[in-house]
């Protein structure tokens, strides 16, 4: 759904955001050095401790020089790092990339000098490029996925053998051993691809709701407007008021033929005129918060409504309640509140065939909205994914699609879900029950929350 003409009502147009969708990898945020630095200070620790207890607290033959003088090289690192004086800057991708790969490639000769494939510890080579996808950008990440898998692959045909009792080894067949190695490959890509859909979907939920954040800032600025006009009206009105009584004298005091005297004049008709609407200004219904902030709940809805009206398609507004004129209704006007249901209006008149209903029910303690049309209704597909940001399809239409402009992100049914749930909405979809057809959306809140008067709780 194209949210976006909704919101140019109030000016604000999602192009000037920026959150279009964050591509694959990319568009993540740059990894610190010290983050990394302090990892791999971890994996120094933990290695280093795992050496010497196989050697010294088990007794296995373990070559403890060449694994210390492995684990030195990664210290070396770490120290050069940190005396550059750059523990606090953030990498370039190709930087954090090396580093992993680095890592990568210090991890898998100290397994393949500790037994390979035959060394529980070959879990351990998921660690770096997990970091790397779930970080850098496609072709970085990619290129630390490929270092760890083919390390994966160089243990299986060369390693020393694992430190055991003396004069025993330990020998494992080597189907075990392919199976060893296709569990670990699969992990890698598993673990990576994992790490990398969900820094993907936590990068576009971010940029979703800060659409949502910058639609709820701007309709606050213009609701303040109301506040700031009534200001400027009671400032200004007391200096016009002087003006226009120094422009009467000026005028009484001045004959008719003195050139003067139409100037005189004229200030004073000016002068009443911008008090005349300043006066208006000041009446305005959003200088008064009492009237302003409360409304017949059917004005309200016909408000929501009134922008697609002309959109060829037939919208009825329906109020169901228990012994109650719905003209004594009010509902208290909520920005976010008018927003939502402007969305989920303008869904349903672009997949309605030709009518649409918004339906307020309102029970005791609960008052339920239903927005709901007779168009070809949710697809299977899109119901399971319906409210997560970017999804905006339903069933194939050709005349909503000929009305949506390229490049809708399909914000718009993420962001009315988002703020009717922010003030206490559980908001359910769905298609409607056979012999009906279309589909509805329908959001309950609970009577306090909704702030409905003109009736006896």
């Amino acid at each position: 759904m194209d949210f976006s003409q909704t919101f140019k009502r109030i000016g604000l147009d999602f192009k000037a955001l920026n959150v279009a969708a964050a591509p694959p990898l990319g568009g993540r945020d740059h990894l610190r050095l010290r983050t990394l630095v302090f990892l791999r200070w971890l994996a120094i620790i933990g290695q280093t401790g795992m050496v010497l207890l196989v050697a010294f607290g088990f007794g296995y033959e373990i070559n403890v020089g060449l694994c210390l003088a492995i684990i030195a090289a990664s210290v070396w690192l770490n120290a050069l790092l940190m005396l550059g004086g750059r523990s606090r800057s953030q990498l370039k991708d190709w930087e954090a990339a090396v580093q992993l790969g680095f890592d990568t490639l210090q991890l898998a000769v100290l397994l393949g000098v500790t037994g390979g494939l035959n060394n529980p510890f070959c879990l351990m080579l998921i660690a770096p490029p997990t970091v790397a996808a779930a970080n850098l950008p496609t072709r970085q990440g990619i290129a630390v996925i490929g270092v760890a898998l083919l390390a994966s692959v160089s243990l299986f045909f060369w390693s020393l053998d694992l430190p055991w009792h003396e004069g025993q080894s330990l020998y494992l067949p080597p189907m075990y051993r392919i199976g060893f190695l296709a569990a670990l490959l699969i992990g890698i890509v598993f673990t990576a691809g994992y790490a990398w859909q969900a820094a993907l979907e936590a990068k576009r939920m971010e940029q979703a709701l800060e659409a949502t954040r910058a639609v709820m800032e701007k309709e606050h600025r213009l609701s303040a407007l109301g506040g700031l006009a009534a200001a400027a009206a009671h400032e200004l009105g007391t200096p016009l008021g002087t003006i226009q009584v120094v422009a009467k004298e000026m005028m009484l005091a001045l004959d008719k033929d003195d050139p003067l005297h139409e100037d005189a004049a004229l200030l004073v008709s000016q002068s009443k005129r911008c008090r005349d609407i300043l006066k208006t200004l000041s009446q305005q219904p959003e200088t008064v918060d009492e009237v302003y902030d409360q409304m017949p709940l059917r004005a309200f809805l016909e408000e929501v409504a009134e922008p697609f009206q002309h959109f060829g398609k037939t919208i009825h507004i329906d109020i169901s309640m228990d012994g109650a004129n719905s003209s004594a209704i009010t509902i208290k006007r909520r920005p976010e509140w008018l927003h939502a249901l402007s969305a989920f209006v303008e869904n349903a008149v672009d997949f309605a065939a030709t009518q649409v209903w918004i339906r307020v029910d309102i029970f005791d303690a609960h008052v339920a909205l239903s927005v709901e049309d007779d168009g070809a209704g949710f697809s299977a597909e899109i119901l399971n994914r319906l409210g997560e940001p970017y999804v905006s399809t339903r069933h194939s239409d050709v005349k909503a699609q000929l009305r949506h402009k390229p490049g809708g992100m399909g914000l718009g049914f993420f962001i009315a879900k988002t703020l009717c749930e922010y003030s206490g909405a559980v908001v359910s979809f769905g298609n409607r029950a056979s012999p009906d057809r279309g589909a509805f959306v329908k959001a309950m809140w609970r009577r306090d929350q909704m702030q409905i008067s003109g009736l006896e709780l």
